[in-house]
């Protein structure tokens, strides 16, 4: 998953309103929607004052005055909207930090990931705050289906051919990879988020880094863990795509430029967009979110609302492909600024020596995973005699996602390739979350 490569990949997949995960009326003392009891007789309310998420919890505005009279945030978690401020100031950061040459290089996810870590740590603003859980039950699933709009399944399999095949055969070598990595790096130090983080890399480098945070919500994997997961994965794609461009350095581009207006890159059409198209982007999200949360609490599925988000708009986005296809510039643009604002909110639940601490693990864990899905994927290509060409943007697709198989495929003049590589990156992301929970599930939690 490389994080830059939003606002496509950044794309999967995580629970029904249970006790285990936030709900943005929040649920209380692990217990039902602010239960009111007669006040006792000291004159103290009964009323809760727990917010529970994973193991995480927000204190309600007056315990938390109470907790941190001596050494309490400059933000305050009480004050949502100092809070909301931080966090978008920290997204529109980031996403400004990449038309400066460090910020390009880094990415636009992992500079907010470290100005929310860095404020948090420096005591601007809180470890802990009610709006978190916001962001984690109501953006992140909103997000999904801004990013799916363009996940047209006939399209992809119609068009993308011996791409297609070749992009199957990454993803297996994507889940041999994971295995090896995990059997040689268990990553013990992180405890039960040892399997976790592992499934929800899988995810990644099969679809985008939505996926990775599908799956690490979806499994709870602790904030910490996650942006030392990000951190690392940035650096892991970095030296990735430069060994791929090295590796397709002699293939020639193509003679003839494809000059269909649906082959350049998704961004090429933002500035078409008008009011209405993106207010239905965003109904539209909200109706399947809602319809998805409907499904889990009807058959009672814990933890199955994220992939049920996506199971939803990939079904409505492949029968009704002409009308997801129009909004999908518009849910691109929303998307991005939503996943930098969870970008945000990861860095600030964060302990920086936490961070520090975890990301040499999952570094290395991430190196052997990718190296052997590279040897994998290179010998079944040369196996089933398939173009080199094909199987290194197959494979761009599996660890980067559809915006850089976009990229790469404009870059080295592969015309014909733009759109099958951005629709190959989209099927990624569509079936992604599914096999890294259920592999981690199944697999790698008994390894």
């Amino acid at each position: 998953m490389a994080a830059s490569r939003l606002p496509l990949h950044l794309v999967a997949l995580a629970s029904s309103p249970s006790p285990s995960h936030p709900i943005f009326f929040c649920k209380i003392n692990n217990g039902a929607k602010f239960p009111y009891k007669k006040q006792s007789d000291t004159g103290e309310s009964n009323l809760p004052n727990t917010i529970s998420h994973r193991g995480r919890s927000w204190k309600d505005s007056s315990t938390v005055k109470k907790s941190h009279l001596n050494n309490s945030p400059i933000v305050s978690s009480s004050d949502q909207w100092g809070i909301w401020t931080a966090l978008f100031a920290a997204a529109t950061f980031g996403l400004w930090s990449e038309k400066t040459k460090i910020g390009s290089m880094v990415s636009a996810a992992l500079v907010s990931i470290l100005v929310g870590l860095a404020a948090s740590n420096l005591g601007i603003i809180p470890h802990d705050a009610p709006a978190y859980s916001v962001v984690f039950r109501y953006l992140l699933p909103l997000t999904i289906p801004l990013l799916l709009f363009r996940a047209d399944l006939r399209q992809v399999i119609r068009t993308t051919g011996t791409l297609f095949f070749a992009f199957l055969l990454g993803s297996v070598a994507t889940v041999i990879g994971t295995t090896i990595a995990f059997l040689m790096v268990p990553m013990r130090s992180l405890g039960p988020d040892n399997w976790k983080i592992a499934s929800a890399l899988m995810g990644s480098y099969i679809g985008g880094a939505i996926n990775y945070v599908a799956i690490s919500e979806a499994l709870g994997v602790s904030p910490s863990v996650i942006a030392a997961g990000v951190a690392a994965d940035n650096v892991i794609c970095a030296l990735y795509f430069l060994l791929l461009f090295t590796l397709a350095s002699k293939i020639p581009p193509e003679s003839a430029k494809v000059t269909d207006a649906d082959s350049s890159c998704p961004e090429s059409s933002k500035s078409k967009l008008s009011v209405l198209q993106m207010a239905t982007a965003i109904a539209v999200s909200f109706s399947i979110c809602k319809t998805a949360n409907s499904i889990t609490k009807t058959f009672g599925i814990q933890g199955g609302e994220l992939p049920a988000v996506t199971a939803v708009i990939v079904m409505l986005a492949t029968i009704f492909p002409s009308f997801f296809r129009h909004l999908a510039p518009a849910g691109d643009l929303f998307a991005l600024v939503l996943m930098q604002v969870f970008f945000a909110v990861l860095g600030a639940s964060g302990s920086l020596r936490n961070v520090i601490n975890t990301a040499p693990s999952i570094f290395l864990f991430a190196f052997i995973q990718v190296t052997v899905h590279l040897v994998i994927i290179l010998g079944l290509g040369k196996l089933f005699r398939i173009d080199r060409k094909l199987l290194l943007l197959a494979s761009n697709a599996n660890i980067g996602g559809p915006t850089t198989a976009c990229g790469m495929a404009t870059a080295k003049g592969w015309g014909s390739l733009v759109v099958p590589g951005i629709l190959v990156g989209i099927f990624g992301i569509s079936i992604a979350t599914f096999l890294g929970i259920g592999f981690g599930m199944l697999v790698l939690r008994h390894i």
